[in-house]
């Protein structure tokens, strides 16, 4: 039974910078033992995911201000290959929410690959987070498995954690998959798609209200077996993004699928 609990000493810090490892890789930005540690005590959250003794995952949020108002700032969530599909992330955001609004916080923080399909899966259709910012190499060129050949391009998730939109997704089922709300929905035009080869060229002239856009399955291993194609999947996100982003649209809600997934992006969005 994996059992979750605040991480408040050096020692436990210590394995969370070892499950950083096992996640990210050696050579990865690793955030070390002291710097979670006085976060942790000055107001930072940091929360640990035990199977028995043993670390097995983590999340860790700072504390910031966004428009005069207190916001977190969540840098980090990792859980080890192993235990993985076990909802244990979801658990520990879900947990990190209760300690953020028992903190008076309106707003979560954090980014992510786009191109990533479960992590879209969990941030956008299970959290009920949105996006409308989207940040063109975000943090430089990275090493390590999640990172490889291709700009590190992320979206900025807003989690709106006292919002009826958000309470709503918590309250399904977590096993429950996502459902299209209507056939409005389903049927609403494609700005990116998957074709043979790679992405589709990106329909920026679109005027709906809703537009869906597709990525594709194994992004991962996509960069270090066809580069060329991850590469090519990673600028045409970006440029469809970037495109509805400017005129208003945001990431509601993402679908996936064994090919990968599908975003659906909405103007305006009501919640």
């Amino acid at each position: 039974m994996i059992v979750l609990r605040d991480l408040t000493d050096i020692a436990s810090c210590r394995e969370v910078v070892r499950v950083q490892e096992a996640v990210w890789g050696r050579d990865g930005e690793i955030v070390p033992a002291s710097v979670l540690l006085v976060s942790a005590k000055r107001g930072g959250i940091l929360i640990g995911a035990l199977d028995g003794p043993r670390l097995v995952g983590f999340v860790w949020s700072m504390p910031g201000v966004r428009d005069g108002a207190p916001t977190h700032w969540s840098h980090m969530l990792g859980v080890l290959p192993d235990v993985r599909g076990r909802g244990v992330g979801r658990d520990l955001k879900l947990a990190q929410r209760d300690r953020a609004l028992a903190a008076g916080v309106d707003l979560i923080e954090w980014t992510f690959d786009p191109l990533q399909a479960a992590n879209a899966h969990l941030n956008i259709a299970m959290l009920g987070g949105t996006s409308s910012t989207y940040l063109v190499d975000a943090y430089g060129q990275m090493v390590g498995p999640l990172h490889l050949g291709t700009p590190t391009d992320r979206l900025v998730v807003e989690w709106w954690i006292r919002r009826p939109h958000v309470e709503r997704r918590i309250a399904r089922a977590q096993d429950a998959p996502p459902v299209v709300r209507s056939a409005e929905v389903a049927s609403a035009p494609a700005a990116l798609e998957s074709v043979a080869g790679g992405p589709s060229a990106p329909r920026l002239e679109l005027d709906a209200r809703r537009v869906l856009v597709s990525i594709p399955a194994g992004f991962t291993e996509m960069q270090r077996s066809d580069a060329s194609r991850a590469l090519a999947w990673r600028l045409a996100v970006r440029e469809v993004f970037r495109g509805y982003f400017a005129r208003g649209y945001r990431v509601v809600d993402f679908w996936a699928d064994p090919d990968g997934g599908r975003y659906l992006l909405e103007v305006p969005a009501n919640f």
